[in-house]
């Protein structure tokens, strides 16, 4: 009887010591596990508009400069007989493309685009004031069609958001030129273009009303998604943004004057689409 009864201290002081243990906090982990086996269906790309460049420099230089300078695109599309497109920087990821600039109400581009630089020298100046600029290749642009269908596809870029460098920053820059083929990318279903028979009807109508004033130039180059003045004015800046509009989709005359075919070609646009 006496044994029996000093084991009871020894027996309730394990059963404390056991029930103890089971009230500790559990361990810290001492590495992460993500579990991403559960997807919200809320979500979309981060990617809104694709900028298109050239990049003014060859094969050789033009990669070593997106890979290891201070600039960056997510993609490169060389100028051999056989393009090879490289990517840069993970479309997850922002690359430092566009710089300064401004494309409908998005300020700052870079953080929502995906950036393509295309190697072509672009514009040279001759002596004589005049320039040139160098045309793109066939099969370069068949491998940009490639790429920006499979980006459209995957992140659901509106035709109006596929632009140029010069389109969202025209005040400093005038890539990919005039020798660009956006018609041909629209015809490809890619991007935005004018219906060419309206614009041809308001142009003749144009000619019997005289060209609209300054500020309503303005007006349409801000609905069209350009930064533009709105001085009422035909100052530096509202011409620089009229030739970067007219680059894009009137590339044989980008002189920034306001004339009836530009007019005509900016209500094709804005008119609507059934």
């Amino acid at each position: 009887m006496t044994q029996t009864l000093l084991r009871w201290p020894a027996l309730l002081c394990a059963s404390l010591t056991l029930a103890l243990a089971g009230c500790a906090a559990p361990r810290a982990p001492t590495s992460l596990r993500i579990d991403d086996s559960i997807r919200a269906v809320s979500q979309d790309s981060r990617v809104r508009y694709i900028v298109l460049h050239y990049t003014s420099a060859n094969n050789e230089v033009s990669l070593r400069l997106l890979s290891q300078g201070n600039v960056s695109s997510h993609y490169l599309i060389t100028d051999t007989p056989r393009p090879q497109v490289y990517r840069l920087v993970d479309e997850s990821r922002t690359a430092w493309h566009a710089g300064e600039s401004r494309w409908f109400k998005q300020v700052s581009v870079n953080p929502v685009s995906i950036g393509i630089e295309l190697v072509n020298q672009g514009r040279t100046d001759l002596p004589q004031g005049q320039a040139t600029w160098e045309p793109y290749s066939e099969n370069q642009i068949q491998a940009l069609i490639l790429l920006l269908k499979d980006l459209i596809a995957r992140h659901g870029v509106k035709p109006e958001n596929i632009v140029g460098h010069s389109d969202i920053a025209p005040q400093r820059k005038t890539d990919p030129g005039p020798l660009f083929p956006w018609k041909r990318l629209a015809q490809a279903g890619i991007g935005r273009w004018y219906d060419e028979a309206r614009a041809a009807t308001y142009w003749v109508s144009l000619q019997q009303q005289g060209v609209p004033d300054i500020a309503w130039f303005q007006r349409q180059l801000e609905l069209l998604g350009y930064a533009c003045p709105q001085t009422g004015k035909l100052d530096r800046e509202t011409k620089n943004v009229l030739a970067a509009f007219q680059m894009h989709y009137r590339p044989h005359d980008y002189q920034g004057k306001p004339d009836a075919e530009t007019a005509a070609i900016m209500m094709a646009l804005l008119e609507p689409r059934n």
